[in-house]
């Protein structure tokens, strides 16, 4: 049974290498055509196809500077090669014969952490023997853990996604994993949660944080003190990479240069890179065509602005956090108004905590709504699902309870359709949310209910004037 096994096993390594063989071998000669020969003799016919399994090309070349001379310079032909040979996108990748790897040297770079020399004989691979290497500082802030990174609809892919790379750096095919979204949403501290983790459970033993800001300001330090490749080497002996607010990369091509570089080395090595975006990939503009492609080899998922129960449950976790105990209308209040970001939020509440302790005031709506009109200016009305039901119940004059249940009387699911509308129109409620004031009812029947409401007020003027007037009711009691 094992020599039979041990045959397919063979069977099938010849087939894959039979495979690269043919799609390598289609691929150069569109290549020859497109270089001199000398070109073609010196970069090209060294390359050797190891597999191809129908997503990626794995080739073999000579050292770590042939393959950087060959993204640097050819990568826009050898990709366009692939992809007329294939009829689709697949990806390159490079193994690097070991004994003609890059080594290491003594010198060091400035503002970075030392790496000791490692001998001709080294592989890159030897990187990872952590416990050659000296400890340095991570950079990552003790305070942004999974824990108190509050999860909801907004967040809950970002979050699965880094929870998964945290617990198995380089093991998933979120590599590199990329959140985006605006600015304040928690994208820093999702992805400072991601070395945290991997840290304390021991997953990655090297393991830095760093801003497209200071690597920049390394790398110029760098260039300046002559010590570019010990700059590279350190970032390159990283098990996990984390890189915040990429999009600053943008019109500084030596540093996207030595980036491109630092993410192939750090791949081809399995080794698991973290980015973070104020936006997706496809609209980075200004960053080289290379890097942009990389960055979406692996997840991309974004931060949206936190719905309602985000908010509060963010407004309550922080409260909690300091100490004091917010009473439940102030916290639905100031979540109500304030929609923007987390950061707004959390500045919201700090203001409102300083007041009351300078002032010697008493946490209640009036000191919030003081607060709020001073950090974020016009202020919604408090108008909770409770007092549109009561409204509308009364306006049409019907008892409350059955607005909530299952009664499919004409006069009662026009009413309770009236009250799903305006809650949507009134309140920031999530339509899961408004359903389950209604009854439990699933977020379908609320979207219907505001689709039938929206369309008789758009062929009935008598109707529209009734919502209008209903609504006035429910704002001036709002107040």
């Amino acid at each position: 049974m094992e020599s039979e096994t041990s045959a397919r096993t063979d069977v099938d390594n010849k087939r894959e290498i039979s495979a690269a063989d043919k799609v390598w071998s289609e691929c150069l000669t569109i290549i020859r055509n497109n270089v001199n020969s000398q070109s073609y003799k010196t970069w090209f016919e060294p390359i050797a196809p190891i597999n191809f399994d129908g997503n990626q090309l794995v080739v073999r070349v000579p050292s770590q500077f042939f393959y950087e001379w060959l993204e640097e310079h050819y990568y826009s032909l050898i990709s366009k090669s692939l992809t007329d040979i294939v009829g689709t996108t697949i990806k390159l990748i490079y193994t690097i014969e070991p004994e003609k790897s890059i080594t290491f040297e003594e010198n060091r770079p400035v503002q970075v952490p030392t790496i000791p020399s490692v001998s001709q004989s080294q592989t890159i691979t030897s990187i990872n023997n952590v416990h050659q290497l000296p400890p340095f500082q991570s950079y990552l802030n003790p305070r942004y853990l999974f824990d108190n990174f509050i999860k909801g609809d907004s967040n809950q892919l970002a979050r699965a996604a880094a929870l998964a790379v945290a617990n198995n750096p380089g093991g998933t095919s979120f590599n590199p994993l990329m959140i985006y979204g605006g600015v304040g949403l928690g994208k820093t501290h999702l992805i400072q949660a991601i070395g945290n983790h991997a840290l304390i459970n021991k997953k990655a033993q090297r393991t830095i944080y760093v801003s497209s800001e200071k690597f920049t300001i390394e790398f110029v330090d760098a260039i300046q003190s002559d010590k570019i490749s010990e700059f590279s080497n350190f970032y390159r002996s990283m098990d996990l990479l984390i890189v915040d607010d990429i999009q600053f990369f943008t019109g500084k091509e030596k540093t996207q240069d030595s980036f491109f570089h630092t993410f192939n080395a750090l791949h081809q090595l399995g080794k698991q890179i973290i980015l973070s975006s104020d936006r997706p990939p496809k609209e980075l503009k200004g960053l080289d065509e290379r890097l942009i492609s990389r960055f979406q080899w692996g997840l991309t998922a974004d931060i949206q602005p936190p719905d309602l129960e985000t908010r509060i449950a963010i407004l309550k976790r922080k409260s909690e956090d300091d100490g004091i105990e917010l009473p439940q209308d102030v916290i639905e209040f100031i979540a109500i108004n304030v929609t923007s970001n987390i950061r707004e939020l959390e500045g919201c509440l700090i203001s409102l905590l300083a007041k009351s302790s300078l002032e010697n005031k008493e946490i209640n709506i009036d000191l919030a709504r003081d607060v709020l009109k001073i950090v974020v200016g016009e202020i919604k009305t408090h108008i909770s699902i409770e007092e549109i039901q009561r409204v509308v119940c009364e306006y049409y004059d019907i008892a409350e309870d059955l607005i909530r249940a299952k009664t499919r009387k004409q006069e009662i699911v026009n009413a309770r359709q009236i009250a799903m509308y305006l809650s949507k129109e009134l309140t920031n409620s999530s339509l899961k949310t408004i359903g389950l004031h209604f009854g439990g009812r699933d977020h379908s029947t609320v979207i219907h209910a505001y689709q039938t409401v929206e369309d008789q007020m758009a062929g009935d003027v008598k109707f529209r004037t009734h919502i209008q007037q209903i609504k006035k009711k429910i704002e001036l009691v709002g107040r």
